[in-house]
């Protein structure tokens, strides 16, 4: 009995024993699995960012609105009811373009009024000139008595001197002669006279002339047009009121520049100038960098504040720019940019230098090439890279542990 016991307590160890050694065994692929996590493991988890151009530091930015560079009030030059508006607010407007008109009826008549009288002028001048001509054809004709009064008076003389006739007959002659000297020269005066009458006839003509232009132009003003080139930015007055003379219609902008004043402070006038470009950021266009130019600068500041207001123009070719918009104005520096990087993307500096990776291939593919780059100004964690690395390369912005040249790295799902 108790070595039947016995063999059972031996066969159940031996089976133990060999469900173990069969449990405790380790299949191939396991292995491999291990050895590939262990490698991958190994590999640095970098964050990629794109390199790009900007301005290291604080900028202080001067808020102001855009209005348009130049606005005209389309106003009346005379009395009338106003007929019809072309445009509406938004509208946009040619210079020359037709936008209005008035009743013109009154003004009409004043022009037919001034053409009769001016017909009435030409028909007085037409009257001095045939007096004129009147005036020396009796000259004429008076030399022509005076001409034969001295030929009698030669005759007679001789005559009264062969004791042909008596000396009464010769002094009538002389009379005579005298006479019609004197209706010469009245003749010659009269002519004078009708010739000054023509020209005073010829300068009311002229005159009426001008009259006659001046109310053709007061009559033009009944058919408003554009100044300017741009859009209608208010309508001031509908059809169907009076218009009184510099009334105003419409209120018009040119958009093909735009202004932004801004107030800045005295402390910071030194450093603006008139021509100067500035940066302008609008919120209603964030991707868009604009460079504007210091058009004015005022001459006098807010005796409060102590603020200045600066203008500043901005191009608008493609008329996109509104009025009203909040526009953000920095007086820095815009011509000259550098690349702008992360200090955690530098993974040792000596001096002005330091190390940058950059990054090539694809996700699943990607290493890193070590950069020496030239080391700028630093200001808040940022710092700028003067040389080494161009806009647009990719770069390791951080990194999980210290990087080699031409080693690969894994892609954090922070890169750009």
């Amino acid at each position: 009995m108790v070595i039947k016991k016995r063999i059972n307590a031996t066969f159940i160890l031996v089976s133990i024993l060999m469900l173990g050694s069969v449990g405790c065994k380790i299949p191939p692929d396991t292995e491999a699995k291990e050895e590939t996590a262990n490698f991958e493991e190994t590999i640095p988890s970098v964050d990629v960012a794109i390199a790009r151009s900007d301005s290291i530091g604080d900028t202080r930015e001067y808020i102001g609105t855009t209005q348009p560079v130049q606005t005209v009030a389309l106003r009346s030059q005379v009395e009338g009811q106003l007929l019809e508006l072309t445009v509406d607010v938004g509208d946009r407007v040619s210079k020359g373009q037709l936008l209005a008109q008035l009743n013109d009826n009154l003004l009409q008549a004043e022009v037919g009024k001034a053409q009769a009288e001016l017909a009435a002028l030409n028909s007085e001048v037409i009257r001095a000139q045939g007096q004129v001509k009147s005036a020396i054809s009796e000259v004429a004709s008076t030399k022509v008595r005076l001409e034969q009064a001295k030929n009698d008076v030669t005759r007679l003389q001789e005559l009264h001197e062969e004791g042909a006739i008596a000396l009464r007959e010769v002094e009538l002659a002389r009379t005579e002669y005298r006479t019609t000297q004197q209706s010469l020269i009245s003749a010659q005066s009269e002519v004078n006279v009708r010739q000054s009458a023509v020209e005073a006839a010829e300068g009311r003509v002229i005159a009426q002339q001008a009259l006659i232009q001046q109310e053709q132009e007061r009559l033009s003003y009944s058919m408003l047009h554009s100044p300017i080139t741009g859009y209608v930015l208010q309508r001031v007055i509908e059809t169907g009121n009076l218009v009184q003379p510099g009334g105003e219609i419409l209120r018009l902008g040119d958009f093909s520049q735009v202004k932004v004043v801004v107030p800045v402070s005295e402390l910071d006038l030194a450093n603006i100038r008139v021509g100067q470009s500035v940066r302008v950021r609008l919120d209603a266009f964030p991707r868009d960098s604009l460079v504007g130019r210091v058009s004015n600068i005022s001459p006098a500041a807010d005796p409060t504040s102590r603020q200045v207001p600066i203008e500043v123009i901005l191009s608008n070719p493609e008329q996109k720019i509104s009025s009203g918009l909040l526009a953000r104005v920095s007086f820095g520096q815009t011509g000259f940019q550098t690349v702008v990087i992360p200090e955690t993307a530098l993974q040792g500096t000596t001096g002005g230098r330091g190390i940058v990776f950059v990054v090539t291939g694809d996700k699943e593919n990607a290493t890193v090439t070590q950069r020496r780059v030239r080391l700028g100004e630093r200001v808040d964690g940022q710092v700028e890279v003067l040389g080494g690395l161009r806009p647009g390369e990719r770069y390791v912005s951080r990194s999980s542990d210290a990087l080699e040249d031409n080693q690969s790295v894994k892609l954090s799902i922070l890169s750009e």
